[in-house]
């Protein structure tokens, strides 16, 4: 039987009116957006399929949208398949808990509001951004951001072969700019998230939300988890949490998790939810003979 790998987008795949068409269509997704509105005490749904983009790149909102159009495409529109493993990226692998059992609708729509509030709280105590390093080899840019110093600054998503995003102080990452350019980087494009994602300014979020991790009721895995911190399945609910709890300060280790997912003998990728783009494209770039195509409505 085929391998089919569900795998979830995180922060920057939102797009204005994600999960209207599925609202107006599907009585399962409706209650399921109601509900997560009625648990968040706002209407989390009107900002996102009324909402400009603007409105969507609030990392407050943005998350917890991103998070929403996935669990429930994947729980409406990805029914028909049964994945023997997961993965998602940063915000992503919190889709792809709950689409493994491990974590439960409700649960992980409270661990991602929190996140995200944290982290917008985080972002506004230790300013910061996020660029992507096009053209350089990996351990180059490790180098060089290692050599950069008393400013904040590392590899922070290992995305795809010739693309790895840098995160660290605004300081940090201008000279960051300047080295990688001069050691033959193409370009570097600034990302549209609001701090330094996945670097040690992160951690006054990770503090608040290894509580609420610590205080989550996680089950075992029904199928592999694919994991950031460490690119390897894990189904032990125990082991899926500590490596949670480490996520938000640890890079992303994407193009590894998809390397050694294909090793492990999956033959199909699905992306399910954001704008259906991102990490297929990123697939294309790590193996292009491995099929992929996406659930997004």
């Amino acid at each position: 039987m085929e391998k089919i790998a569900f795998i979830f987008p995180g922060q920057a795949s939102q797009f204005p009116g994600m999960g209207k068409e599925l609202y107006e269509q599907n009585g399962e997704a409706r209650e399921l957006f109601d509900r997560a509105d009625a648990l968040l005490g706002y209407a989390l749904s009107e900002t996102m399929f009324r909402g400009s983009e603007e409105d969507l790149r609030q990392t407050r909102i943005t998350q917890p949208s991103v998070f929403l159009h996935s669990v429930i495409n994947a729980l409406v529109n990805g029914r028909s398949l049964t994945p023997a493993g997961v993965a998602g990226h940063s915000l992503g692998e919190f889709s792809a808990l709950v689409a493994a059992g491990c974590l439960c609708f409700e649960d992980g729509l409270k661990l991602v509001n929190l996140r995200a509030h944290a982290m917008q709280d985080a972002c506004e105590q230790n300013p910061g951004t996020m660029a992507a390093v096009l053209g350089l080899d990996d351990e180059k840019i490790e180098l060089l951001c290692r050599q950069i110093e008393d400013e904040v600054v590392l590899a922070a998503n290992f995305n795809c072969p010739g693309q790895v995003v840098i995160s660290g102080s605004l300081q940090g990452i201008a000279l960051a700019e300047k080295a990688l350019l001069d050691a033959g980087a193409k370009r570097l494009i600034p990302i549209s998230v609001g701090g330094a994602f996945h670097s040690p300014l992160m951690e006054p979020a990770r503090k608040q939300l290894e509580d609420a991790i610590r205080s989550t009721p996680f089950q075992n895995a029904v199928c592999p988890v694919y994991q950031n911190v460490d690119a390897e399945a894990s189904v032990d609910a125990a082991t899926i949490r500590q490596k949670l709890i480490a996520q938000l300060t640890s890079p992303v280790l994407w193009s590894q998790t998809m390397q050694n997912m294909i090793r492990d003998g999956f033959k199909r990728f699905v992306e399910i939810g954001g704008n259906g783009t991102v990490l297929s494209g990123f697939l294309k770039r790590i193996d292009k003979n491995i099929p992929v195509n996406a659930i997004v409505r």
